[in-house]
């Protein structure tokens, strides 16, 4: 997978944004690629018994799901937090690295449909913009980016952008 920077003259905004968040999303992508299950389901910090690697890429596609495609897009789609608190962050007997990059990747072309608004648009939620969702989608983004950051060193000692 290939990240590619936003263009640094860019004029539209909408465009920015969504390039940033596509960096930010395969950013997370390669924190999680190349580790073992056992790497990836660590929760190597004691305070934070859900925080491992696979818990972080479940959640954002939790987060692209309910922010992007339902309350963003309007579509017909199955909340991935029913239930409290928010179980996107439990991980099952069969989560893999490969097979939550695979559902994280699927859900990045659900949220294609937010797409077709323009930024000022009314989201399908009828509370707030598009613009004020894509900003939300991506800090929530990379700030679990900065946690996937720690997570992969503490596995396996890589560091990087």
């Amino acid at each position: 997978m290939t990240r590619t920077w936003p263009e640094k003259r860019a004029t539209d905004e909408s465009t920015l944004a969504w390039e940033f968040l596509d960096f930010l999303r395969k950013t997370a992508v390669l924190k999680v690629d190349g580790l073992s299950r056992y790497q990836a389901a660590a929760a190597p910090i004691a305070t934070s018994p859900k925080l491992t690697a696979l818990g972080v890429l479940k959640h954002l596609t939790a987060v692209e799901r309910y922010w992007l495609c339902i309350a963003g897009a309007g579509l017909d789609l199955p909340s991935l937090w029913k239930g409290s608190p928010d179980p996107s962050w439990n991980l099952e007997d069969g989560d893999t690295p490969a097979s939550l990059i695979q559902a994280y990747r699927e859900e990045w072309t659900n949220a294609e449909a937010l797409k077709e608004l323009a930024p000022d648009a009314t989201a399908a939620d009828g509370e707030r913009t598009v613009r004020w969702i894509l900003a939300h989608v991506a800090q929530e983004t990379a700030r679990h980016v900065g946690h996937l950051d720690l997570l992969r060193e503490l596995a396996d000692g890589q560091t990087g952008e």
